[in-house]
Parts: structure tokens; sequence; C-alpha cells
């Protein structure tokens, strides 16, 4: 918690040196007395703003990634809506998610999805006539 203050207090004070030292102390720490999942992520946390291309590495490893993702969902190449679907999913269960959606039910009322164009976890395109 000592960590988490100094940090960002500094960083709000533009004392990018001392915060990272702050860290350094930190992983000494972990180094000496082991550290849980919540503290690694804690660390990684604080890290992102001065490393965050490692800091995101080291994020998926620890196995933090985020499972869903938010897709753009067009009716006839123009922007309706989004939906949150998990990450990869099969292009029947985007296209399913993105018809069970309420505005995209009342665009289709009267009338029937011709095609389908999904992106892989981007978009999702539904032609209706």
């Amino acid at each position: 918690h000592k960590t988490i203050k100094k940090v960002g207090s500094d960083i709000e004070e533009l004392k990018m040196n001392t915060a990272i030292a702050a860290l350094m102390t930190m992983v000494n720490d972990f180094y000496a007395n082991g550290c849980t999942r919540g503290e690694m992520k804690t660390l990684i946390l604080l890290l992102s703003p001065f490393a965050p291309h490692i800091a995101e590495e080291m994020w998926e490893l620890m196995g933090f990634a985020a499972a869903e993702g938010k897709m753009a969902v067009q009716v006839n190449g123009k922007l309706k809506t989004t939906i949150v679907v998990p990450t990869d999913s099969e292009d029947s269960a985007v296209v399913d998610a993105a018809c069970a959606d309420e505005k995209v039910k009342r665009l289709m009322e009267g009338k029937q999805l011709f095609k389908t164009i999904v992106v892989k976890n981007k978009l999702v395109n539904l032609i209706i006539k």
C-alpha cells in the first residue's frame, strides 16, 4: 500500500526516478519474501506507465488477459452499436449476439438477414433486405 501511494504521488509530481526506485524496492521485497498473484498484479499495474510493452507481456503471461472484447456491429455497412463477446468467438456466436442486440432487432423487423461479414475480434456486418 505504501508503494502504491508513493508511485501514485510521484507520478503526479513527475518524479519518475523515485517512482521507479519504489518499484525496485518492491521487487526486492518480493525476491526476499515471495509474492502472491495479487501482489504481482499490483506490480504490473504500477509498472505499466513506465514500461507499457513489457507490462502488457507480463500481464498476459500471468493470465490476466481480457477474456472478452468489444466488437462493432454494422447493419448494411453503417455502425449501429457495439457488443461484448468472448475473445476469438466463433462467427456464428458473434452473429447471434449481434442479432440479439435491441437496436439490431428493431432494424431487422420485417426484414431478412441476407449476408454476414465477420472480422475476427473487430466487427460484424449484417446485410439485411
